[in-house]
């Protein structure tokens, strides 16, 4: 089913470059952060978004099989917030 889902981490600073009618999020509230709140990331699916291009500092584009493990690790989950 998101076997054509692309995402991609990025720098928090750098949201205000990201055209929510390019990418699956909704909006700057509502996008998933990393612990520790520096990071972020927007998914896709298709052909990369044009507001990606001038992002720097990103890791990916990852599957979403990649980016399930990623968000599963300590940097994206924390583990005394688990229930």
């Amino acid at each position: 089913m998101y076997e054509n889902r692309k995402y991609l981490i990025f720098p928090v600073s750098q949201l205000s470059q990201i055209d929510f009618d390019q990418v699956l999020e909704t909006s700057a509230d509502t996008v998933r952060k990393s612990v520790d709140e520096t990071k972020t990331f927007v998914k896709w699916e298709g052909a990369d978004p044009a507001c990606i291009s001038g992002l720097t500092s990103t890791e990916g584009p990852y599957t979403h099989s990649e980016i399930l493990a990623i968000l599963a690790g300590t940097d994206w989950t924390d583990p005394d917030q688990q229930v």
